[in-house]
Protein backbone atom coordinates (compact mmCIF):
# COMPACT_ATOMS: atom_id res chain seq x y z
CA UNK A 1 0.00 0.00 0.00
CA UNK A 2 2.80 2.48 0.83
CA UNK A 3 4.41 1.94 -2.57
CA UNK A 4 1.05 2.37 -4.30
CA UNK A 5 0.23 5.60 -2.46
CA UNK A 6 3.69 6.99 -3.11
CA UNK A 7 3.36 6.30 -6.83
CA UNK A 8 -0.01 8.08 -6.85
CA UNK A 9 1.51 11.15 -5.22
CA UNK A 10 4.30 11.18 -7.80
CA UNK A 11 1.80 10.91 -10.65
CA UNK A 12 -0.29 13.80 -9.35
CA UNK A 13 2.79 15.97 -8.82
CA UNK A 14 3.86 15.27 -12.41
CA UNK A 15 0.43 16.19 -13.73
CA UNK A 16 0.37 19.34 -15.88
CA UNK A 17 -2.04 20.91 -18.35
CA UNK A 18 0.06 19.40 -21.13
CA UNK A 19 -0.15 15.87 -19.68
CA UNK A 20 -2.16 13.20 -21.44
CA UNK A 21 -2.15 10.67 -18.62
CA UNK A 22 -5.72 9.58 -17.81
CA UNK A 23 -6.64 9.14 -14.13
CA UNK A 24 -9.16 6.72 -12.67
CA UNK A 25 -10.03 8.54 -9.46
CA UNK A 26 -11.76 6.74 -6.59
CA UNK A 27 -13.66 9.41 -4.64
CA UNK A 28 -15.33 9.09 -1.25
CA UNK A 29 -17.96 11.40 0.19
CA UNK A 30 -17.48 14.94 1.46
CA UNK A 31 -17.57 13.93 5.12
CA UNK A 32 -14.44 11.80 4.67
CA UNK A 33 -15.13 9.69 7.74
CA UNK A 34 -13.27 6.45 8.41
CA UNK A 35 -15.48 4.44 6.06
CA UNK A 36 -15.10 6.89 3.20
CA UNK A 37 -11.33 7.14 3.59
CA UNK A 38 -10.64 3.42 3.89
CA UNK A 39 -13.05 2.46 1.11
CA UNK A 40 -11.35 5.01 -1.15
CA UNK A 41 -7.81 3.81 -0.38
CA UNK A 42 -8.50 0.09 -0.53
CA UNK A 43 -10.70 0.12 -3.63
CA UNK A 44 -8.21 2.24 -5.57
CA UNK A 45 -5.49 -0.23 -4.57
CA UNK A 46 -7.73 -3.09 -5.73
CA UNK A 47 -8.24 -1.41 -9.11
CA UNK A 48 -4.49 -0.87 -9.50
CA UNK A 49 -3.89 -4.59 -9.01
CA UNK A 50 -6.73 -5.96 -11.12
CA UNK A 51 -7.10 -3.60 -14.07
CA UNK A 52 -4.26 -3.15 -16.49
CA UNK A 53 -3.80 -0.45 -19.06
CA UNK A 54 -2.48 3.06 -18.98
CA UNK A 55 -5.11 4.53 -16.66
CA UNK A 56 -3.74 5.18 -13.18
CA UNK A 57 -5.96 4.42 -10.18
CA UNK A 58 -5.86 7.36 -7.76
CA UNK A 59 -7.49 7.43 -4.30
CA UNK A 60 -8.66 10.98 -3.59
CA UNK A 61 -9.98 12.07 -0.20
CA UNK A 62 -12.88 14.47 -0.70
CA UNK A 63 -11.69 17.15 1.76
CA UNK A 64 -8.96 19.75 1.82
CA UNK A 65 -5.60 18.53 3.10
CA UNK A 66 -5.79 20.99 6.01
CA UNK A 67 -9.06 19.40 7.21
CA UNK A 68 -7.65 15.95 7.93
CA UNK A 69 -6.78 17.09 11.46
CA UNK A 70 -10.54 17.33 12.08
CA UNK A 71 -10.75 13.55 11.63
CA UNK A 72 -8.46 12.29 14.44
CA UNK A 73 -9.79 8.72 14.20
CA UNK A 74 -8.72 8.63 10.53
CA UNK A 75 -5.22 9.77 11.45
CA UNK A 76 -5.09 7.28 14.34
CA UNK A 77 -5.99 4.32 12.10
CA UNK A 78 -3.43 5.32 9.48
CA UNK A 79 -0.65 5.49 12.07
CA UNK A 80 -1.76 2.19 13.63
CA UNK A 81 -1.29 0.54 10.24
CA UNK A 82 2.03 2.13 9.35
CA UNK A 83 0.69 4.65 6.85
CA UNK A 84 1.74 8.28 6.86
CA UNK A 85 -0.93 10.92 6.16
CA UNK A 86 1.70 12.53 3.92
CA UNK A 87 1.04 9.74 1.41
CA UNK A 88 -2.60 10.72 0.97
CA UNK A 89 -4.08 12.86 -1.81
CA UNK A 90 -6.78 15.43 -1.16
CA UNK A 91 -9.39 17.26 -3.18
CA UNK A 92 -7.41 20.52 -3.23
CA UNK A 93 -4.41 18.74 -4.75
CA UNK A 94 -6.05 17.55 -7.98
CA UNK A 95 -8.36 19.56 -10.23
CA UNK A 96 -11.01 17.05 -11.27
CA UNK A 97 -12.83 19.64 -13.37
CA UNK A 98 -9.74 20.27 -15.47
CA UNK A 99 -9.20 16.53 -15.94
CA UNK A 100 -12.82 16.11 -17.00
CA UNK A 101 -12.63 18.96 -19.51
CA UNK A 102 -9.45 17.41 -20.93
CA UNK A 103 -11.14 14.02 -21.29
CA UNK A 104 -8.69 12.46 -18.84
CA UNK A 105 -10.99 11.58 -15.92
CA UNK A 106 -12.62 8.30 -15.00
CA UNK A 107 -14.48 8.36 -11.68
CA UNK A 108 -15.61 5.70 -9.21
CA UNK A 109 -17.74 6.80 -6.25
CA UNK A 110 -17.51 4.97 -2.94
CA UNK A 111 -19.59 5.59 0.20
CA UNK A 112 -21.97 7.87 -1.74
CA UNK A 113 -23.91 7.38 -4.93
CA UNK A 114 -24.68 10.89 -6.14
CA UNK A 115 -22.43 13.87 -6.69
CA UNK A 116 -23.28 17.19 -5.02
CA UNK A 117 -24.47 20.00 -7.25
CA UNK A 118 -21.03 21.61 -7.07
CA UNK A 119 -19.61 18.53 -8.83
CA UNK A 120 -22.44 17.96 -11.31
CA UNK A 121 -20.08 18.59 -14.23
CA UNK A 122 -18.18 15.42 -13.26
CA UNK A 123 -21.18 13.09 -13.66
CA UNK A 124 -20.21 12.07 -17.16
CA UNK A 125 -16.96 10.59 -15.84
CA UNK A 126 -18.62 8.26 -13.30
CA UNK A 127 -18.17 4.63 -14.35
CA UNK A 128 -18.94 2.76 -11.09
CA UNK A 129 -20.60 3.25 -7.71
CA UNK A 130 -20.19 1.25 -4.48
CA UNK A 131 -22.29 2.52 -1.60
CA UNK A 132 -24.42 1.60 1.40
CA UNK A 133 -26.77 4.60 1.47
CA UNK A 134 -30.21 5.03 -0.06
CA UNK A 135 -29.92 5.01 -3.85
CA UNK A 136 -30.44 8.52 -5.23
CA UNK A 137 -28.82 8.41 -8.64
CA UNK A 138 -30.43 7.60 -11.97
CA UNK A 139 -28.95 4.35 -13.21
CA UNK A 140 -27.47 3.96 -16.67
CA UNK A 141 -26.01 0.87 -18.39
CA UNK A 142 -22.51 2.33 -18.65
CA UNK A 143 -22.22 2.75 -14.87
CA UNK A 144 -22.57 -0.38 -12.71
CA UNK A 145 -24.03 0.44 -9.29
CA UNK A 146 -23.57 -1.65 -6.16
CA UNK A 147 -25.78 -0.25 -3.41
CA UNK A 148 -26.66 -2.39 -0.39
CA UNK A 149 -27.93 -1.08 2.94
CA UNK A 150 -25.20 -2.68 5.01
CA UNK A 151 -23.60 -1.04 8.03
CA UNK A 152 -20.39 -0.06 6.27
CA UNK A 153 -19.25 0.56 2.71
CA UNK A 154 -16.02 -1.18 3.75
CA UNK A 155 -18.06 -4.39 3.97
CA UNK A 156 -18.85 -4.14 0.25
CA UNK A 157 -15.22 -3.37 -0.57
CA UNK A 158 -14.12 -6.38 1.50
CA UNK A 159 -16.62 -8.55 -0.38
CA UNK A 160 -15.23 -7.36 -3.71
CA UNK A 161 -11.63 -8.10 -2.69
CA UNK A 162 -12.37 -11.55 -1.31
CA UNK A 163 -14.44 -12.52 -4.34
CA UNK A 164 -12.29 -11.01 -7.08
CA UNK A 165 -8.71 -10.76 -5.79
CA UNK A 166 -8.19 -12.52 -2.45
CA UNK A 167 -4.46 -12.77 -3.11
CA UNK A 168 -3.96 -9.01 -2.60
CA UNK A 169 -5.60 -8.98 0.83
CA UNK A 170 -2.76 -8.71 3.34
CA UNK A 171 -2.74 -7.96 7.08
CA UNK A 172 -2.53 -4.19 6.54
CA UNK A 173 -5.50 -4.01 4.18
CA UNK A 174 -7.47 -6.40 6.36
CA UNK A 175 -6.92 -4.32 9.50
CA UNK A 176 -8.00 -1.13 7.74
CA UNK A 177 -11.22 -2.78 6.56
CA UNK A 178 -11.83 -4.62 9.84
CA UNK A 179 -11.45 -1.50 11.98
CA UNK A 180 -13.78 0.45 9.71
CA UNK A 181 -16.55 -2.15 9.76
CA UNK A 182 -16.31 -2.39 13.55
CA UNK A 183 -16.57 1.38 13.87
CA UNK A 184 -19.53 1.78 11.52
CA UNK A 185 -21.36 -1.18 13.08
CA UNK A 186 -20.73 0.01 16.68
CA UNK A 187 -18.61 -3.01 17.59
CA UNK A 188 -21.21 -5.28 15.93
CA UNK A 189 -23.69 -4.54 18.75
CA UNK A 190 -27.22 -5.49 17.58
CA UNK A 191 -28.75 -2.91 19.94
CA UNK A 192 -27.17 -0.11 17.92
CA UNK A 193 -29.21 -1.09 14.88
CA UNK A 194 -26.34 -0.79 12.40
CA UNK A 195 -24.93 -4.28 11.80
CA UNK A 196 -26.36 -6.52 9.07
CA UNK A 197 -25.69 -10.22 8.33
CA UNK A 198 -23.28 -9.27 5.54
CA UNK A 199 -21.25 -7.05 7.89
CA UNK A 200 -21.00 -9.97 10.33
CA UNK A 201 -20.09 -12.37 7.52
CA UNK A 202 -17.14 -10.36 6.26
CA UNK A 203 -15.94 -9.36 9.70
CA UNK A 204 -15.76 -13.06 10.54
CA UNK A 205 -14.05 -13.75 7.20
CA UNK A 206 -11.32 -11.22 7.98
CA UNK A 207 -10.86 -12.70 11.46
CA UNK A 208 -10.58 -16.21 10.00
CA UNK A 209 -7.98 -15.16 7.42
CA UNK A 210 -5.97 -13.08 9.90
CA UNK A 211 -6.25 -14.58 13.40
CA UNK A 212 -3.87 -11.96 14.82
CA UNK A 213 -6.45 -9.19 14.44
CA UNK A 214 -6.74 -7.01 17.57
CA UNK A 215 -9.67 -7.90 19.85
CA UNK A 216 -12.86 -6.25 18.65
CA UNK A 217 -13.64 -4.34 21.84
CA UNK A 218 -10.08 -3.06 22.22
CA UNK A 219 -9.86 -1.82 18.65
CA UNK A 220 -13.31 -0.23 18.70
CA UNK A 221 -12.64 1.55 21.98
CA UNK A 222 -9.30 2.89 20.74
CA UNK A 223 -10.89 4.31 17.60
CA UNK A 224 -13.81 5.74 19.56
CA UNK A 225 -11.46 7.47 21.98
CA UNK A 226 -9.43 8.84 19.08
CA UNK A 227 -12.58 10.23 17.45
CA UNK A 228 -13.48 12.11 20.62
CA UNK A 229 -9.94 13.32 21.32
CA UNK A 230 -10.00 17.03 20.53
CA UNK A 231 -7.12 17.94 22.85
CA UNK A 232 -4.88 18.91 19.94
CA UNK A 233 -7.43 21.13 18.19
CA UNK A 234 -7.64 24.90 18.36
CA UNK A 235 -10.92 26.55 19.31
CA UNK A 236 -11.61 27.30 15.65
CA UNK A 237 -10.96 23.69 14.65
CA UNK A 238 -13.26 22.41 17.42
CA UNK A 239 -16.05 24.65 16.16
CA UNK A 240 -15.51 23.70 12.52
CA UNK A 241 -15.21 19.96 13.21
CA UNK A 242 -18.96 19.47 13.15
CA UNK A 243 -20.82 22.64 12.28
CA UNK A 244 -24.02 23.66 10.52
CA UNK A 245 -25.09 27.20 9.74
CA UNK A 246 -28.40 29.02 9.46
CA UNK A 247 -29.24 32.48 8.26
CA UNK A 248 -32.23 34.78 8.51
CA UNK A 249 -32.19 38.31 9.80
CA UNK A 250 -28.92 37.25 11.40
CA UNK A 251 -26.45 34.43 10.76
CA UNK A 252 -25.98 31.61 13.21
CA UNK A 253 -23.66 28.62 13.53
CA UNK A 254 -24.35 25.42 15.46
CA UNK A 255 -21.31 23.37 16.49
CA UNK A 256 -21.01 20.08 18.33
CA UNK A 257 -18.21 19.96 20.94
CA UNK A 258 -16.74 16.59 21.82
CA UNK A 259 -15.87 17.44 25.43
CA UNK A 260 -17.68 18.69 28.56
CA UNK A 261 -18.77 22.31 28.35
CA UNK A 262 -16.96 23.10 31.60
CA UNK A 263 -13.67 22.03 30.04
CA UNK A 264 -14.31 24.07 26.91
CA UNK A 265 -15.18 27.21 28.87
CA UNK A 266 -11.88 27.02 30.75
CA UNK A 267 -9.88 27.60 27.58
CA UNK A 268 -7.75 30.73 27.83
CA UNK A 269 -9.01 33.76 25.90
CA UNK A 270 -12.15 31.84 24.91
CA UNK A 271 -14.38 34.86 24.33
CA UNK A 272 -11.70 36.50 22.19
CA UNK A 273 -11.39 33.35 20.09
CA UNK A 274 -15.17 33.01 19.73
CA UNK A 275 -15.40 36.66 18.68
CA UNK A 276 -12.67 36.14 16.10
CA UNK A 277 -14.40 33.02 14.80
CA UNK A 278 -17.74 34.81 14.39
CA UNK A 279 -16.07 37.79 12.72
CA UNK A 280 -14.07 35.57 10.35
CA UNK A 281 -17.05 33.54 9.18
CA UNK A 282 -19.79 36.17 9.51
CA UNK A 283 -21.88 34.82 12.38
CA UNK A 284 -23.80 36.92 14.92
CA UNK A 285 -24.72 33.98 17.16
CA UNK A 286 -22.89 30.76 17.97
CA UNK A 287 -24.77 27.79 19.47
CA UNK A 288 -22.57 25.05 20.93
CA UNK A 289 -23.82 21.62 22.02
CA UNK A 290 -21.35 19.54 24.00
CA UNK A 291 -21.46 15.74 24.23
CA UNK A 292 -19.75 13.58 26.85
CA UNK A 293 -20.63 10.43 28.81
CA UNK A 294 -21.25 9.10 32.28
CA UNK A 295 -19.56 5.91 33.49
CA UNK A 296 -22.88 4.20 32.85
CA UNK A 297 -22.58 4.99 29.13
CA UNK A 298 -25.30 7.64 29.19
CA UNK A 299 -24.79 10.75 27.06
CA UNK A 300 -24.47 14.13 28.75
CA UNK A 301 -25.47 17.15 26.68
CA UNK A 302 -24.87 20.77 27.52
CA UNK A 303 -25.72 23.89 25.57
CA UNK A 304 -24.01 27.28 25.28
CA UNK A 305 -25.02 30.39 23.34
CA UNK A 306 -22.44 33.04 22.49
CA UNK A 307 -23.17 36.47 21.04
CA UNK A 308 -22.14 40.05 21.64
CA UNK A 309 -25.74 40.96 20.83
CA UNK A 310 -27.65 40.72 24.10
CA UNK A 311 -31.07 40.78 22.35
CA UNK A 312 -30.14 37.95 19.97
CA UNK A 313 -28.72 35.83 22.77
CA UNK A 314 -31.56 36.44 25.20
CA UNK A 315 -34.33 35.93 22.62
CA UNK A 316 -32.89 32.60 21.43
CA UNK A 317 -32.20 31.47 24.99
CA UNK A 318 -35.79 32.18 26.03
CA UNK A 319 -37.16 30.39 22.96
CA UNK A 320 -35.09 27.25 23.63
CA UNK A 321 -35.96 27.27 27.34
CA UNK A 322 -39.65 27.17 26.41
CA UNK A 323 -39.29 24.64 23.57
CA UNK A 324 -41.73 21.76 23.71
CA UNK A 325 -41.18 19.69 20.57
CA UNK A 326 -38.93 18.29 21.74
CA UNK A 327 -38.48 19.79 25.21
CA UNK A 328 -34.79 20.41 25.91
CA UNK A 329 -35.32 20.69 29.67
CA UNK A 330 -32.64 23.36 29.97
CA UNK A 331 -31.24 24.20 33.39
CA UNK A 332 -29.00 27.30 33.57
CA UNK A 333 -25.45 26.72 34.77
CA UNK A 334 -22.79 29.22 35.77
CA UNK A 335 -20.78 30.78 32.96
CA UNK A 336 -17.49 32.59 33.61
CA UNK A 337 -17.97 34.57 30.39
CA UNK A 338 -20.39 37.51 30.15
CA UNK A 339 -21.32 36.84 26.53
CA UNK A 340 -21.97 33.08 26.98
CA UNK A 341 -25.25 31.70 28.31
CA UNK A 342 -24.83 28.08 29.41
CA UNK A 343 -27.21 25.23 30.22
CA UNK A 344 -27.31 21.62 31.27
CA UNK A 345 -29.65 19.89 28.83
CA UNK A 346 -31.96 17.59 30.76
CA UNK A 347 -33.19 15.85 27.63
CA UNK A 348 -29.95 14.14 26.60
CA UNK A 349 -31.66 12.41 23.67
CA UNK A 350 -32.32 15.75 21.95
CA UNK A 351 -29.38 15.72 19.55
CA UNK A 352 -28.20 18.55 17.31
CA UNK A 353 -30.45 17.08 14.61
CA UNK A 354 -33.44 17.77 16.87
CA UNK A 355 -32.16 21.15 18.02
CA UNK A 356 -31.70 22.43 14.47
CA UNK A 357 -35.44 22.58 13.61
CA UNK A 358 -36.10 24.51 16.83
CA UNK A 359 -33.58 27.15 15.86
CA UNK A 360 -35.00 27.29 12.33
CA UNK A 361 -38.47 27.79 13.82
CA UNK A 362 -37.11 30.61 15.98
CA UNK A 363 -35.68 32.38 12.95
CA UNK A 364 -38.88 31.89 10.96
CA UNK A 365 -40.99 33.23 13.82
CA UNK A 366 -38.65 36.17 14.12
CA UNK A 367 -38.36 37.19 10.49
CA UNK A 368 -40.37 34.80 8.36
CA UNK A 369 -37.66 32.57 6.91
CA UNK A 370 -34.49 30.64 7.66
CA UNK A 371 -31.99 29.28 5.18
CA UNK A 372 -30.02 26.21 6.19
CA UNK A 373 -26.42 25.42 5.40
CA UNK A 374 -24.86 28.31 3.62
CA UNK A 375 -21.76 27.21 1.75
CA UNK A 376 -20.17 24.61 4.00
CA UNK A 377 -16.87 25.48 5.60
CA UNK A 378 -16.07 21.83 6.23
CA UNK A 379 -18.12 18.70 5.55
CA UNK A 380 -20.26 17.54 8.48
CA UNK A 381 -19.47 14.49 10.54
CA UNK A 382 -21.60 11.59 9.29
CA UNK A 383 -24.27 9.93 11.44
CA UNK A 384 -22.21 7.62 13.63
CA UNK A 385 -21.18 9.73 16.58
CA UNK A 386 -24.10 10.72 18.78
CA UNK A 387 -24.43 13.92 16.82
CA UNK A 388 -27.40 13.55 14.53
CA UNK A 389 -29.89 11.23 16.12
CA UNK A 390 -28.34 7.91 15.17
CA UNK A 391 -28.96 4.74 17.24
CA UNK A 392 -26.11 5.76 19.52
CA UNK A 393 -28.26 8.51 21.03
CA UNK A 394 -29.13 6.17 23.87
CA UNK A 395 -25.49 5.64 24.75
CA UNK A 396 -22.82 3.18 23.66
CA UNK A 397 -24.14 -0.34 24.27
CA UNK A 398 -21.83 -2.67 26.21
CA UNK A 399 -18.86 -0.32 25.93
CA UNK A 400 -17.15 1.28 28.90
CA UNK A 401 -16.46 4.99 28.60
CA UNK A 402 -14.13 5.07 31.63
CA UNK A 403 -11.13 5.78 29.42
CA UNK A 404 -12.97 8.69 27.82
CA UNK A 405 -13.92 10.12 31.22
CA UNK A 406 -10.30 9.79 32.36
CA UNK A 407 -9.21 11.63 29.21
CA UNK A 408 -11.64 14.45 29.97
CA UNK A 409 -10.32 14.59 33.55
CA UNK A 410 -6.77 14.96 32.30
CA UNK A 411 -7.84 17.68 29.88
CA UNK A 412 -9.44 19.57 32.77
CA UNK A 413 -6.25 19.33 34.77
CA UNK A 414 -4.22 20.69 31.86
CA UNK A 415 -6.52 23.71 31.35
CA UNK A 416 -5.93 23.49 27.63
CA UNK A 417 -5.21 26.96 26.21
Amino acid sequence: MEEFLSSCCSAVKANTDASRQPFHVVLGNEACDLDSMVSTLVYAYFLSKTRGGEVLSIPLLNIRQADLVLRPDNVFLLHQNGLSPDLLLFRDQLDLGALQRAGRLVLTLVDHNILPSSDSDLEGAVVEVIDHHLLEREQRPSCPVTVEMVGSCATLVTERLIQKAPEILDQQLAQLLYATILTDCVNMAPAAGKVTPKDSQYTAALEARFPSMPPRATLFQALHNAKFDVSGLSTEQMLLKDMKSLSGSFSLAMSVLYLPLEVFMQRAELEVELSQFCHKFGFEVLVMMSISFTEGNEPIRELALFSHSVPYREQLSQYLEQAGNPPLNLCPISSPHPHITAYHQGNALASRKKLLPLVKDFLRARDGDAEEDRESLVPPTPMNSLVDGCPLDAGLPAISERALEEKFSKMTDRRTP
